[in-house]
């Protein structure tokens, strides 16, 4: 073996120009796959960091209409689960929150993304504190004292790294907390974005905590050993039917309950683009070996007399062919060596492309990766080194001396093998063509999508006031009256004005129901529902949504009394067919509103179409501390990102401006997954297509060279030049053609599992096939156009002398 490997290292140094391409070219196809396989390995394959994760699950609600049958939970429906469940060792219950972490030790406040934890959510995981201790159920108690737990991160770059800190009161929101532990370093759950933890009954209030209506929590749960998630999701099932059939009169009070192994909770909205992906990534590997193979079948052939040259000296097909295998597997070492580093870059940029990939702080590789990478560099030599050792696999000894003479062409059979292998070559490549352009014009039409407001020049930023600072509502519109006129003084503003939760492009943002007045009830059980949004009358302009009709809200608006509301134009169409919603009475909490006004619709999630609105005037409403600000100018609006936390820090030294986005930035980061597939697997094509290209220039180069005897006896007998440059074209497109036929064959049957990351695109879109069509075409004869040319230049003496 040994002896093998010294003589293959000796003749592919004799060839630098062919090792190198080939080395490059399993580079690229193993580096790609061992990059795709860490990541889907520690996405979706590793377990979860916490004790027994096999027995961990996420519980859902069912809503009552079926619309969400993996809704959030409820604080009291979680309460009747706990009481009453038997299948579960424990249940613990978590929420979203986000906190001002106050300035101190000269650095400048700022908003932490963070959650609420249940006394017993780190001990239901099975994770203990790094430093310090675990949260307690006297911790998690309204009347209690504060207490926080830091991630590892947020400890070492807001605080050093001090030990000291545990113990210590760090001012959240303005109010005390201590600080009891440390997470490990490598704990990030939900995901890496939550740097600090608090207890739940702390923060939530009472009455969110016992509703039945409000699904703004996740619950997880324990199962017990040899209770399965079927037998649990039914029990969870009977009880919330028993809470649904004693308030038959709320329709939002839900009917079942499902559950759902608690990784693919996290990773579930990953799991097909990551798997789509790594099937491209397994195709430029194909693609790669089938170019190493043409190559190696190129080489084969220049060394054929040599071989039976060989063999007729006594050498075995059995030791020529092990030569042949060995530097297949040199080519492929040495390739897979410089594609390891290749994926270590890989990763890195696609780490940095998308830094809030579900479980992104667990990729890296591991013993598993490092024996899938010898896998593939073992199965690459062997598919690379069989291709070429079986096309000679039946010649007789004398053919290849024979063939050098005037008697004989090109070895047609290796010229066969050559076309079927480029054949395949094409075929692969469409199909990630096709994939890839299915996907850019997918996120083309989502990023060019119709927002129904402005999105140039317009600036956000999010504001949330501290309750323990500004606890009256008068004292909160105050501030945000007085912001709001000092940022409409600011040189070239041309509009101004708040929206709470979201601006359109950023997401849900959340809904709550209603009932009109002037409408008979709805039959029980029946519900009506709409996005619920808090707006002050200059939100409208500022953003370009137009009053359809009516008028914005009125100067009688004020904290605490609220009377208006403002309906959104599918608000109108679904609850309104055929009346005049003006003057109507909407019912919703403890107030009723009169519509005012109906506005143009917007998409809150790009994706999604427009679904019905409600707008309220935020300066009444209740216990409403946060806002994002919207400034829209003529120019360039993110020069007074400064200038407006300069005038926050002037009226409150202590809170935090966050999320400063234009609104196309706003739009860009809630499409950026769309963008990344679509780019990934743009890469993986051009790399393909690429690879295809120079396969048929290198099949195109070999016939001519093999054929100069045939192509100079018929120019000598007069064939003109164009005659020999269609002769050849025809001997390139063919391959080219017949792969690309199978390609469109071969894309119209796998391109299914893309339809749930399409937008307004179909899976058998006939623009894009059209496209790749003409592109692979264009392609494929500016390849074979050189060899084609050099064969009609070709001087017929010369050839005939050479031969």
């Amino acid at each position: 073996m040994l002896r093998d490997a010294r003589i293959g290292a000796r003749t592919l140094w004799r060839t630098p120009g062919f090792a190198g391409i080939a080395i490059l070219v399993m580079a690229l196809g193993i580096g790609a796959n061992i990059a795709l396989f860490t990541i889907v390995r520690s996405v979706l394959l590793r377990s979860l960091p916490f004790r027994h994760p096999d027995r961990l699950v996420r519980l859902y609600e069912h809503s009552n209409d079926d619309k969400f049958p993996y809704n959030g939970s409820a604080g009291g429906v979680f309460a009747e689960w706990k009481k009453e469940s038997r299948s579960f060792s424990d249940l613990a219950l978590w929420g979203y929150a986000g906190y001002n972490l106050s300035a101190g030790g000269g650095q400048l406040p700022e908003n932490i993304r963070a959650a609420t934890f249940s006394w017993n959510m780190l001990p239901t995981l099975g994770v203990e504190p790094a430093l310090g201790r675990n949260f307690t159920a006297d911790d998690d108690r309204p009347s209690a004292n504060g207490t926080v737990i830091l991630s590892w991160g947020l400890w070492k770059w807001r605080f050093g790294g001090d030990p000291s800190i545990l113990n210590r009161t760090i001012l959240l929101d303005a109010k005390p907390y201590t600080v009891i532990g440390i997470m490990p370093a490598w704990f990030a759950f939900s995901d890496q974005t939550r740097q600090l933890w608090t207890p739940l009954n702390y923060r939530e209030p009472a009455d969110e905590m016992e509703a039945l209506d409000e699904h703004n929590f996740i619950a997880i749960g324990r199962l017990k050993p040899g209770v399965t998630a079927t037998q649990a999701g039914a029990e969870l099932s009977l009880i919330t039917r028993r809470l649904h059939d004693q308030h038959l009169d709320n329709p939002f009070v839900s009917k079942a309950a499902n559950i759902r192994p608690l990784l693919d909770a996290i990773v579930g909205n990953v799991k097909t683009p990551l798997y789509v992906l790594l099937a491209a990534t397994g195709c430029v590997l194909l693609i790669a070996c089938l170019n190493v193979g043409n190559l190696l079948v190129a080489r084969a052939a220049a060394r054929r007399r040599e071989m039976a040259i060989r063999t007729a000296l006594g050498g075995s097909r059995l030791r020529l062919m092990r030569e042949q295998l060995t530097e297949s597997l040199l080519l492929s070492a040495t390739g897979g060596l410089l594609g390891c580093g290749l994926a270590a870059l890989t990763i890195r940029w696609l780490l940095s492309a998308q830094p809030e990939m579900a479980r992104g702080d667990n990729i890296h590789p591991d013993a598993m990766v490092g024996v899938f990478a010898l896998a593939l560099i073992a199965l690459s030599a062997v598919f690379a080194g069989l291709v070429s050792s079986l096309s000679a696999g039946g010649e007789r000894i004398l053919t290849p001396l024979q063939e050098s003479s005037r008697s004989y062409s090109a070895g047609q059979g290796r010229t066969r093998m050559r076309r079927v292998l480029l054949t395949l070559e094409v075929g692969l490549t469409v199909v990630l063509l096709v994939g890839a352009g299915l996907l850019l014009k997918s996120y083309k039409k989502l990023r060019s999508s119709d927002l129904g407001c402005i999105t140039q020049n317009v600036l956000t930023m999010s504001l949330d006031l501290p309750e323990a600072r500004y606890t009256q509502d008068a004292q909160r519109a105050n501030f945000f009256d007085t912001l709001l006129a000092r940022v409409r003084q600011l040189p070239g503003v041309q509009a101004a004005g708040y929206i709470f939760p979201t601006v359109p492009g950023a997401g849900y943002g959340g809904d709550s129901g209603f009932r009109i007045v002037e409408h008979p009830p709805l039959p029980q059980g029946k519900s009506q529902y709409a996005r619920t949004l808090f707006t002050d009358p200059g939100y409208f302009p500022a953003v370009g949504i137009p009053i359809l009709r009516g008028r914005t809200f009125g100067e009688n608006q004020r904290p605490g009394f609220p009377t208006e509301i403002i309906v959104s134009e599918t608000f109108v169409r679904q609850n309104f067919p055929g009346e005049d919603p003006l003057g109507k009475h909407i019912h919703k909490g403890p107030h009723t509103y009169t519509i005012v006004g109906v506005c143009g619709d917007t998409l809150f999630e790009v994706s999604e179409p427009a679904g019905p609105a409600m707008y309220f005037a935020l300066d009444a409403a209740e216990d409403m501390n946060s806002a994002t600000l919207v400034i829209r100018s003529g120019g360039n609006v993110t020069q007074y990102a400064l200038p407006v936390q300069q005038i926050v820090q002037q009226m409150d030294r202590d809170l935090p401006v966050s999320d400063i986005l234009t609104m196309d930035q706003v739009v860009g980061r809630n499409t950026a997954d769309a963008n990344f597939d679509a780019t990934l697997l743009l890469i993986f094509a051009a790399s393909s297509l690429l690879l295809a290209a120079v396969g048929l220039f290198g099949v195109l180069s070999y016939i001519v060279a093999q054929g100069m005897t045939e192509i100079g006896i018929r120019i000598a007998l007069g064939a003109q030049r164009d005659q020999v440059v269609r002769l050849v074209l025809g001997d390139g497109l063919r391959p080219a053609l017949y792969g690309l036929v199978l390609g469109v064959a071969v894309s119209a049957a796998v391109t299914r599992p893309l339809e749930s990351m399409l937008y307004r695109t179909q899976a058998l879109d006939p623009g894009v096939f059209v496209a790749v069509s003409g592109v692979l075409v264009v392609v494929a004869a500016a390849a074979c156009l050189a060899p084609a040319w050099r064969a009609s230049r070709l001087d017929p003496m010369q050839a005939l002398r050479t031969q």
